[in-house]
Order: C-alpha cells, then sequence, then structure tokens
C-alpha cells in the first residue's frame, strides 16, 4: 500500500469528528436513515473527508445527473473504515478511491504495486459487495519531491540518484514514513537510499503546506508529497521518478455498490475517468485549495462542461 499520510490524517480528523457530532443532530452524512434503493437509476454518491475526493465525487454526480440518473450525494463521510461498509450497506452507490489503498485495505497482505498488478489484485479483493469501474490515467500517489536547484545541483531524475548523496539528506516527511515498508525502509530496499534517524524530519501535514515550505526553505532536502499537488508546479519541484514502484500505483476508481452497477453507470464512470489524468487533477485541486478557493462542487461542473461530460455520453 501506497502509504498515505493524508488519509491516515483523514481517518484521525474523522475520529474526532465523529465524536464532536454525536450531539449534533444529522452533521455525520451516514445519518440520514433511509434505505438502500433497489432502483438502478437511483444513485447516491458519496466522498470522503478531502477536497479531492469531494471535487470528484462532485464530477461523478453532475456527469451521471447528464445522462439520466438520478442522483443524491452524501459527501465528507470520512475515512475508507467509514465508506466502504457504507457502501457494502447500500448508504451509498458510488464513490472515488484509489487503487493502491483500497487494495491494502482490503487485501493486507497484498504486494501489488504496478498499475496492472494492482488492478488485477483489486479486483480479486472486492467480494461480492463491492464493484468497481475502470481506473483512471490519473493518480495521486506518494512521490520523492525536491527543489529544482537540489535536482540541478546533484543532476537528480530518479530516486537512484540521490541515495549517493543520502548522508547529505534530510528528508521530510509524516513520521509514520520512517517505518512504514513503502516509506524510508523501501526507499533503502529499492534505491539505496539511506537515510538516518538524524536526518528524518518529522513532518505531520501529509505533505501539506508545512512540508512544501519545509522543502523551499532548505530546511529538508527532499519531502514526500503527493503528485496531485498544485504545489509541486507553483514552487518548481521536481518528482524524482520511482521505476522500481516502491510506491505502489494509486490510480482514481469508482468503487461500487456491487448490486447498483449496470453498463450504463460503467459507461459514465469510465468516461469521466477516461479523462481524469494526474494534470487534470492538480488542475482542479489548484482551482479548489489555490488561490482562487473554488468550492468543489462549482470547479466539478465547470470541469464537467468542459470536457463535454454534461452531455449524455453516446
Amino acid at each position: 500500500m501506497t502509504f498515505s499520510p493524508r488519509l491516515s490524517i483523514a481517518t484521525a480528523v474523522a475520529a474526532l469528528a465523529l465524536t464532536a457530532v454525536a450531539g449534533c443532530g444529522n452533521s455525520d452524512p451516514l445519518s440520514s436513515g433511509g434505505t438502500a434503493s433497489s432502483d438502478p437509476n437511483t444513485i447516491v454518491v458519496g466522498s470522503a473527508n478531502f477536497p479531492e475526493s469531494e471535487t470528484v465525487a462532485n464530477i461523478y454526480a453532475d456527469a451521471l445527473k447528464a445522462n439520466g440518473f438520478d442522483v443524491s450525494t452524501k459527501l465528507n463521510i470520512g475515512s475508507r473504515e467509514a465508506y466502504v461498509p457504507a457502501v457494502k450497506a447500500g448508504s451509498i452507490d458510488v464513490i472515488p478511491d484509489y487503487t493502491g489503498n483500497l487494495l491494502q485495505f482490503l487485501d493486507k497482505n497484498a504486494t501489488a504495486t504496478t498499475a496492472a498488478d494492482v488492478n488485477a489484485a483489486l479486483t480479486a479483493a472486492l467480494g461480492s459487495d463491492l464493484a468497481i469501474a475502470t481506473p483512471a490515467p490519473g493518480e495521486n500517489k506518494d512521490a520523492v519531491v525536491v527543489t529544482r536547484g537540489t535536482a540541478d545541483q546533484w543532476q537528480l531524475t530518479s530516486i537512484a540518484d540521490l541515495a549517493p548523496h543520502s548522508a547529505d539528506v534530510k528528508f521530510g516527511a509524516p513520521a509514520e514514513f520512517q517505518e512504514r515498508p513503502v516509506g524510508l525502509p523501501g526507499l533503502k530496499e529499492h534505491y539505496g537510499l539511506d537515510i538516518s534517524a538524524g536526518n528524518f524530519v518529522p513532518i505531520a501535514d501529509g505533505g501539506g503546506p508545512a512540508t512544501v515550505r519545509a522543502l523551499a526553505d532548505g530546511k529538508v532536502t527532499a519531502a514526500n508529497i503527493f503528485t496531485t499537488s498544485p504545489a509541486i508546479a507553483a514552487n518548481n519541484f521536481v518528482v524524482l521518478a520511482d521505476p522500481k514502484n516502491n510506491f505502489p500505483a494509486q490510480n482514481v476508481v469508482p468503487l461500487l455498490r456491487a448490486s447498483k452497477k449496470s453498463d450504463k453507470l460503467a459507461a459514465v464512470l469510465d468516461a469521466v475517468s477516461a479523462k481524469l489524468t494526474t494534470e487534470q487533477l492538480v488542475a482542479l485541486n489548484d482551482s479548489v485549495s489555490g488561490s482562487s478557493k473554488t468550492e468543489p462542487s462549482a470547479a466539478a461542473a465547470q470541469w464537467v462542461a468542459a470536457q463535454g461530460l454534461d452531455k449524455p455520453v453516446s
């Protein structure tokens, strides 16, 4: 499983949020009640509790509406511990997820890393209650990122190129990255990048602003930042190639309630996924989390129209 600090943080936040809303009526999106609909044309779209998931969920919802589905949404549900059971139970029918992390959630012993192997293993791990549509080419995966200056100085293009400089590398990432198999242990095993305990800098924001600032200011030499972060392009950072797939594939994939999967539903979701590249995810994230601060629903609507997905899929 790709180490996903963003989702680890989301899990903790979700747990706190559930405690906080215990006496606050229907703040929990899964508390609205109602029975699962068996009508294949009635679809409930959910999202996890971070902006990229909410934006993609709104994209699914808008595209499905344009194709005649009766769509409602339950957004900001929380972590997989909350939303995967909700899909199985029928509280939601469709939710965006990521192939590698979903595979690891369903099969803790999974070792697949390439996109093809992850997709095959994920399909086998879904069971009878879950299904997926075609994964998008776009993925939000862990990466080792350096500044342009460091890349030029040491002539870096891949993680392997960083290995000879191990003693001089201060590495910034969430604390868990120091011990997770795809964190420092994996980087040492696959590339010989050997970061000493004294050169590891724990930063608990999942590749967010604090991590970006530490890298930009030279407090760390390399950092774990997700590939769809707009901060990479904004700061002219360099993502080091991972040819040995230390970080498993994390393609965006619609997770479905198996009993609701139909040819029509899959056709619409596949049409969305075909256009959802990593570059498009970065642009959507920049729209939502950048200076314009566009609401996820508005960013989704703009994207759906721009991609021609506001019309029925032929």
